[in-house]
């Protein structure tokens, strides 16, 4: 046997039910998102030498440096981010064949 109880459901909590709805709905799709965007984001070059690098750029920008000053140190950094079998002074001493 069923009973009945009144009216049906209050006001509130159809309020309550719809707010708890996009509560989760939103979390969800946010979550997705985080996750998306997180996992096809590029890895950013950090260390030294980018950070070298951009300001090289500026300081060439701003005009402190000419092109070939610019040209020498931007070879400079690029070298240092390479392993290097000998050092540059040892590599001009060696006797050429």
């Amino acid at each position: 046997m069923m009973w009945y109880w009144g009216g049906g459901v209050h006001w509130w909590s159809w309020l309550l039910g719809l707010s708890v709805m996009v509560l989760f709905w939103g979390i969800v799709v946010w979550a997705v998102w985080y996750l998306v965007s997180s996992l096809l984001q590029r890895p950013e070059r950090s260390g030294p030498p980018s950070d070298a690098k951009r300001i090289l750029d500026e300081r060439l920008a701003r005009g402190e440096i000419d092109a070939g000053e610019y040209e020498r140190l931007r070879d400079l950094i690029a070298e240092e981010g390479r392993p290097a079998p000998q050092s540059r002074q040892a590599a001009e001493a060696a006797p050429k064949r």
